[in-house]
């Protein structure tokens, strides 16, 4: 074979190659794609520890967040959350034990991990003497967004955050509730993959909660959130999972509805029924699976409220439904009593599962 044959052959060979090799890299990343949110975190924390002296304020935890979910961290004060909080941000370093973010190692390449995150700290610490676009644009070029778009950016993150008609207002001018939102648009400064909020709405009213609540679930569409809340009912409204910390340790790591059914110890229905010849008592002996029958009150309309008991896994409403009409029992309310978070929450602290 000459030369210019036998060249010829290798230009053919490397490009089918590199074909093949092309079609399999698309592929295979179609199938990381696809399987991203069961596969390995974009947040990852293997065996960390974190020790001041003889003091371990985390102690050998491993959890990790998967790509699009809303992760709540819950604990105790003391218990070790901030720490842990600080640790994956890149502003503390764990004792033992690794930290990834977004395949990047926290230790090895801090900059390019602390670069996926964007963090909104607790007590919204701002320059309240800058206005709210000084203050976006200023943590743009902080991030070194690029110049050219970065006043597009800054645009499009004041209005992602509801900030667009007080852009040109000092900080130190605005409430509490658009102040919260300011931090959380510094954090979102630089197209982080990962968004780390603590107490993101502390210090609010009712109508700014609701208001950050929406923003954190849109946010969570497009990231990957650690959420951070001692308001129990928030974290069970927005989060996916739920990771309780105490002591140090991970005592809990599941969604809020299996922490939930976990902790729920008595199987309770809630009844109030108008029951002027007082026959409940018989009608309820004829139902098997009710266990215990308890007078709760009695209302101004007279109609009156027990609580019914059962085993754990029987559900009582339809069996009481069908039997109370049998006997011209009116059923003005039905109810079944579920364990809640904080029931979860406050077991799981003291000990108790």
């Amino acid at each position: 074979m000459n030369l210019k044959l036998k060249i010829l052959w290798k230009c053919e060979k490397f490009v089918k190659n590199f074909t093949n090799r092309e079609k399999n890299g698309m592929i295979l990343g179609k199938f990381e794609k696809a399987n991203l949110k069961g596969g390995v975190g974009v947040i990852q924390v293997k065996n960390v520890t974190k020790k001041y002296g003889k003091f371990v304020a985390v102690d050998n935890i491993s959890f990790e967040v998967k790509d699009g979910e809303i992760l709540g961290l819950l604990g105790p004060n003391g218990a070790g959350k901030s720490t842990t909080m600080n640790m994956i941000t890149g502003y503390i370093e764990p004792t033992e034990g690794t930290i990834i973010v977004d395949d990047y190692d926290m230790s090895d390449k801090p900059k390019k991990a602390k670069r996926q995150i964007g963090y909104m700290p607790e007590g919204v610490p701002l320059y309240t003497d800058m206005t709210v676009k000084e203050f976006v644009t200023f943590m743009a070029e902080i991030k070194k967004v690029d110049k050219k778009n970065r006043r597009i950016k800054v645009g499009q993150i004041i209005e992602q955050t509801g900030l667009r008609d007080v852009q040109k207002k000092l900080i130190r001018n605005l409430s509490r509730g658009y102040k919260q939102r300011v931090s959380m648009a510094g954090a979102l400064v630089g197209e982080p993959k990962v968004l780390i909020l603590d107490e993101p709405t502390v210090g609010l009213d009712p109508k700014q909660i609701t208001e950050i609540r929406s923003l954190i679930k849109e946010l969570g569409k497009t990231h990957t959130i650690i959420l951070s809340s001692h308001i129990l009912s928030e974290v069970s409204q927005i989060c996916q999972r739920v990771v309780i910390i105490n002591k140090g340790k991970i005592v809990a790591e599941d969604t809020p509805e299996n922490l939930e059914t976990k902790v729920s110890s008595k199987n309770v229905v809630y009844v109030t029924v108008e029951d002027s010849e007082n026959k409940i008592t018989e009608v309820v002996k004829k139902i098997k699976d009710i266990t215990n029958i308890k007078f709760i009150k009695e209302n101004n309309d007279n109609t009156k409220q027990y609580l019914l008991e059962s085993d754990k896994d029987v559900d009582l409403r339809k069996i009481v439904f069908q039997e109370f009409a049998k006997d011209n029992i009116t059923i003005f309310e039905l109810k079944k009593e579920d364990a809640t978070l904080e029931d979860a929450f406050i077991k799981l602290i003291e000990g108790g599962n």
